[in-house]
């Protein structure tokens, strides 16, 4: 009976989580585009396309996935998703007083999961707001630095979890349209 018990609590609970993941995580589709084009609404849909590649790159990871790593002197794709993390929290802290240090060697996997796609959506719904992006030039760099670096480096990290997960054999899902930023039916 305790057998049953635990059996049923397990599924239940996997259920809940995939249900509240669904609620909770932004990304699943691109949201949809601005009636207009600015500097601002430009970088957001960038962030945007960004956080759609990585929802879909890191979706249904296994620990397997996560450990594999095609050679000795390589990044394995936990390793890319810590860099992703990181790069997360530079977005995010670049355009606001919002982002927030974490030890990512205290989280797992699904926590940094959660907190990279958060980061991306609250940079994305700051820089939609925007009409001169300027403003987040500072005395180190300007924001181009922000979109030729951390922005792109995230982009091509993603691309490499796709690769690595398909390495490992868990191949990213062939529906995901990054084209449409939706999944076909």
């Amino acid at each position: 009976m305790n057998r049953l018990i635990t059996i049923f609590t397990l599924l239940v609970s996997t259920f809940v989580i995939a249900q509240s993941e669904k609620e909770v995580l932004p990304y699943y589709e691109i949201p949809s585009h601005p009636e207009s084009y600015t500097a601002g609404t430009v970088a957001s849909r960038m962030v945007d396309g960004l956080g759609f590649r990585y929802y879909w790159a890191t979706k249904g990871l296994r620990s397997e996935d996560l450990a594999y790593k095609p050679g000795e002197t390589s990044r394995t794709s936990a390793e890319t998703v810590d860099h992703i993390f990181g790069l997360s929290n530079f977005i995010l802290n670049s355009v606001s007083e919002q982002g927030k240090k974490k030890d990512q060697e205290d989280l797992s996997f699904e926590e940094k999961r959660k907190q990279t796609l958060l980061n991306f959506k609250k940079a994305s719904d700051i820089l939609r707001t925007m009409d001169d992006v300027s403003q987040f030039d500072n005395d180190r760099f300007p924001f181009w630095n922000i979109i030729n670096g951390p922005i792109a480096d995230a982009l091509w990290h993603c691309g490499q979890v796709v690769m690595l997960r398909r390495a490992s054999g868990n191949p990213f899902n062939s529906k995901v349209s990054v084209f449409t930023g939706k999944v076909r039916e």
